[in-house]
C-alpha cells in the first residue's frame, strides 16, 4: 500500500499545477499569469524539439542548403563526377594529340620532309608527358617498313605527264570507276587541279579503283576527309571531300570495295562530290582517260 501511495504521489506531483506570474518589478502589478504543470512543460518543449528536428531535416534533404554541408553525400558524388569528367577530358586530349601527331608524321613521310622533335607538341602535364613519350617511342615493325619503303620511293611532285598514257604501263590496268556521276570539273594542271570532280547523290559509296593498301586516311581544312591508296606499279589514287571514311590506314582493299562515303567536307567544295586523283610514277594523270564516270 505504501509503495502504491508513493507511486501515486510521484505521478500526482508530475500533474500538479503551478502558476507562472509576470509582474512589474517596481509596482508589483501582475501583468501575465500562466497555469502550468510539469507534464505540460515537457509536452511543449518536446513538441518544439521534434518540430525543429523535422524542419532541419527537410531543409537539408530538399533544399540547396545541403551543398554547404561538408562531406555531404551529394557533395561527394559531385566531386566524383568532376574527377571523372577531368579524366575523360585528359583522355580525349591525349587521343586528339596522338591522332594529330600521327597525321603529321604520315604527311611528312609522303612529302619527304625530315621529322624533328619540334614537329610535335606534347602536353605540359607530367602524366600526359609520360603517356605521350611512350606513345611516340612505340614504333611498330610495319611502321618502320612503311617509312623505309616510302623514303626510298620517288617523292610526289606537282607535275603531270600528258604522255603517261602512251607509255604502256598504266594501260595494262583495268580501273574500277570509284563513283558514277556527272564530272563537273575536269583535269586542269595549269590551275593546279590534278584530278576531276564527280557530283553524285549524297551518301553514295566511294569505291577503290584498283587493289591496293591504304597509306593515308585523315582530314584537312581544304579537302576534308581524304583517303589515299597505294597500288601496284607506282600507282596512287586519292579520294577527297568524303563525309566519312570506311577503312583504316594499312588495310588492303580490293578493286570495287567501298572505302568512303561521298560528301561535302572541306573548305574547297560547293556540294556533295568526289575529287578523284590518280598519280603514276609521281605524275598526275587524267582519270577520264582510263574510265567512264557517266
Amino acid at each position: 500500500m505504501e509503495k502504491t501511495k508513493k507511486k501515486k504521489s510521484k505521478f500526482s506531483k508530475f500533474r500538479e499545477k503551478y502558476r507562472l506570474v509576470i509582474m512589474n518589478e517596481s509596482t508589483f502589478e501582475e501583468k501575465l499569469s500562466f497555469r502550468l504543470s510539469r507534464m505540460n512543460v515537457f509536452i511543449v518543449f518536446g513538441a518544439i524539439s521534434i518540430s525543429l528536428i523535422i524542419g532541419t531535416t527537410y531543409l537539408i534533404a530538399f533544399t540547396p542548403l545541403k551543398e554547404f554541408i561538408p562531406d555531404y553525400a551529394s557533395d561527394v558524388q559531385m566531386r566524383q563526377n568532376f574527377e571523372n569528367l577531368s579524366l575523360k577530358a585528359d583522355s580525349l586530349e591525349s587521343a586528339i594529340l596522338a591522332k594529330d601527331n600521327y597525321i603529321l608524321a604520315i604527311r611528312n613521310i609522303i612529302e619527304g620532309k625530315d621529322q624533328t622533335e619540334s614537329d610535335f607538341s606534347p602536353p605540359i602535364n607530367g602524366g600526359e608527358q609520360a603517356k605521350y613519350s611512350s606513345l611516340k617511342n612505340d614504333k611498330s615493325v610495319a611502321d618502320a617498313q612503311l617509312r623505309e619503303e616510302i623514303e626510298k620511293a620517288d617523292q610526289y611532285t606537282l607535275n603531270y605527264d600528258d604522255e603517261s598514257s602512251s607509255k604502256g604501263g598504266i594501260n595494262d590496268y583495268f580501273f574500277f570507276t570509284p563513283l558514277k556521276g556527272l564530272v563537273i570539273n575536269g583535269f586542269n594542271p595549269s590551275d593546279k587541279h590534278y584530278g576531276i570532280d564527280i557530283a553524285s547523290k549524297p551518301n553514295e559509296a566511294v569505291k577503290a579503283t584498283l587493289d591496293g593498301t591504304i597509306i593515308f586516311t585523315g582530314w584537312t581544312l581544304e579537302t576534308g576527309y581524304v583517303i589515299a591508296i597505294q597500288h601496284a606499279g607506282n600507282l596512287i589514287s586519292c579520294y577527297m571531300h568524303n563525309s566519312a571514311i570506311l577503312k583504316k590506314q594499312g588495310v588492303f582493299v580490293k578493286a570495287g570495295e567501298a572505302i568512303a562515303i561521298v560528301g561535302n567536307s572541306g573548305k574547297i567544295t560547293t556540294g556533295p562530290h568526289l575529287h578523284f586523283e590518280i598519280w603514276y610514277n609521281g605524275y598526275a594523270v587524267n582519270p577520264k582517260n582510263y574510265m567512264v564516270f557517266d
